[in-house]
């Protein structure tokens, strides 16, 4: 379990560096899809494995529902990354991004806020 632990540790210190990288390079105030673009592409840099824009579907009484739902990011099958680039991070995008590592069973998750100064204050990570 403390390998497992260290490993996860070093994943997600791994991909908040990406994230820190991008957010350097571009600073605050442009839009999300930016940022998404440019995360993509150094996390890639770095080979780390991604799926961007991951479909996720609703289970809803046994039965699996398309209802459009993407994760920004899911990481190696472990971190879920939800991105924004909003002037304030609310609860509601706490619980959006609890919600969707809840239906995807990861248990693991990061949530971005580029539009933030400081990008660690823009950084709220979870885990279930």
């Amino acid at each position: 379990m403390q390998s497992q632990k260290r490993e996860f540790s070093e994943l997600s210190n791994r991909v908040i560096g990406c994230a820190i990288e991008v957010h350097r390079a571009l600073g605050p105030g442009l839009l999300e899809s930016t940022y998404q673009q440019c995360l993509a592409r150094e996390l890639t840099l770095v080979k780390i494995p991604f799926r961007q824009e991951y479909p996720l579907p609703v289970e809803y009484k046994g039965v699996k529902l398309d209802c459009g739902y993407r994760v920004d990011f899911l990481v190696q099958d472990e971190i879920i990354l939800e991105l924004k680039s909003v002037e304030k991070l609310h609860p509601i995008h706490d619980a959006q991004l609890l919600t969707y590592m809840k239906l995807a069973s990861i248990k693991y998750g990061f949530l971005i806020n580029f539009n933030a100064i400081r990008l660690k204050d823009g950084l709220n990570s979870f885990v279930l």
